[in-house]
């Protein structure tokens, strides 16, 4: 399942973050990658535990954590720190597949990458190209967001960026474990978490079906969670 969540950063959140990290120091994007990666991978990224991702990394993870559409389609169990990447003159990030295990470099901490995350931080207007292009079921899908918009996708995806031509175009990226990992299954949990918000909204949480339905979400879930 492919989802965009819109509005995860205000305009004026984003504003500050860029501020930040436009003054800060970039390095080789490759310090994060995989063998397959770093043949195919040609960016920059804000080093990994530096003052300025860790600030902006604590910003995005307190949105996340308000956000009620990213915690239905995702049920997240643990969320990678959030990592920051910058394309420009004619960069890009060719066919790969993002790794399966993610290690927090001088830490204990690991995640599964069920799924993968980007919240774009400049909007489509002031770069040409870059556009992340995700395998899916039904072919390729485009994705080039506003900034503070954000794409969630499984990390099982085969997926790469398009050369950027014009300007420069900086986002977020990381990974998160589900409690559920299965992404059919997490896919029927988010539809029927949706459809009860809507019969709920019209019948009132009080309703003998809505509370029967309710029941049925949460017996599946616990059936396919780990936790």
């Amino acid at each position: 399942m492919m989802l965009h969540i819109p509005d995860v950063l205000s305009k004026a959140q984003v504003a500050d973050c860029r501020a930040l990290m436009d003054a800060a120091e970039w390095s080789d994007g490759n310090q994060t990658s995989g063998y397959q990666s770093a043949l195919a991978k040609r960016n920059l990224q804000l080093p990994e535990g530096s003052p300025v991702a860790r600030q902006v990394g604590n910003l995005i993870q307190d949105a996340l954590a308000n956000s009620a559409l990213f915690f239905s389609a995702a049920l997240p169990l643990k969320v990678f720190p959030p990592l920051f990447n910058r394309y420009e003159g004619g960069q890009t990030f060719g066919h790969h597949v993002d790794n399966a295990i993610r290690y927090l470099g001088g830490t204990d901490f690991r995640i599964r990458s069920d799924l993968s995350a980007t919240l774009f931080l400049t909007g489509p207007e002031d770069y040409d190209g870059g556009e992340l292009v995700i395998e899916d079921t039904y072919g390729q899908q485009r994705v080039k967001l506003p900034a503070g918009h954000m794409v969630l996708y499984p990390a099982t995806s085969v997926h790469h960026v398009t050369p950027v031509t014009r300007g420069a175009r900086v986002s977020s990226f990381f990974w998160i474990q589900s409690m559920v990992r299965d992404d059919g299954q997490r896919a029927l949990l988010f539809e029927l978490d949706n459809r009860l918000r809507q019969v709920a909204g019209s019948l009132g949480q009080d309703n003998e079906a809505v509370i029967g339905l309710t029941g049925v979400y949460h017996n599946l879930l616990r059936r396919w969670a780990d936790a």
